[in-house]
């Protein structure tokens, strides 16, 4: 397992990972010698108190597989990662030379593509991102990049990983076992983002 500092990461998003510690190098060795897969955890506050130990990591975390890497000429790695299933970290097999643990999958509750809610939520998602499109920088970690025809989890997931909200909110995000839900609670945080971006208050101005 990869845990990082501020990082959650969900089912479809993309993450790229330039891996230069010496226990990470190896764990990227052993994903690439087997199925190319890790997982990603999110560190707890005051994880800089014990970072080259064990620090500590939220319980929820996601699968992700390497589906493309670089081996750079100082022996470090370029990864770009594609997330695969949300997991919940069970016990923790081994702390050398990376942590090992067990992990419980958590796949989401079905949903039909065709649905007539599914399908409004879906563009309201999609009005939601032109909507702030001006405000980009602001609203975004990095701009998502969507497929017209992309599937409603791949969007919902995606944006929920790009969104500037807060670990904890983006946590509570991956929590939720229905990609619809996630999607109504998404909104609202796109909703309030736009919102923030578009509106500095009295006596604010922007560089």
């Amino acid at each position: 397992m990869f845990p990082l500092p501020g990082v959650v990461l969900f089912p479809h998003a993309a993450l790229a990972l330039h891996v230069f510690e010496l226990r990470y190098r190896t764990l990227v060795r052993d994903a690439l010698a087997g199925g190319r897969v890790l997982a990603i955890a999110t560190l707890r506050p005051g994880w800089e108190r014990d970072y080259h130990g064990s620090p500590e990591f939220h319980e929820l975390g996601c699968l992700a597989r390497c589906e493309q890497v670089e081996w750079l000429p100082n022996d470090c790695y370029q990864l770009a990662l594609r997330g695969l299933d949300r997991v919940r970290f069970g016990r923790v097999q081994r702390e050398f030379p990376y942590r090992a643990c067990e992990v419980e999958p958590l796949p989401d509750a079905p949903f039909e593509a065709d649905d007539p809610l599914v399908a409004m939520e879906r563009e309201a998602l999609l009005a939601e991102v032109e909507r702030l499109a001006p405000h980009a920088a602001e609203v975004w970690f990095a701009p998502p990049e969507l497929a017209p025809d992309a599937r409603f989890d791949a969007i919902v997931n995606m944006l929920a990983h790009r969104l500037r909200i807060t670990t904890a909110a983006r946590l509570e995000l991956l929590a939720l076992d229905s990609v619809f839900e996630r999607a109504r609670h998404l909104h609202e945080h796109l909703r309030r983002a736009g919102g923030a971006a578009s509106d500095p208050g009295p006596g604010v101005g922007r560089n």
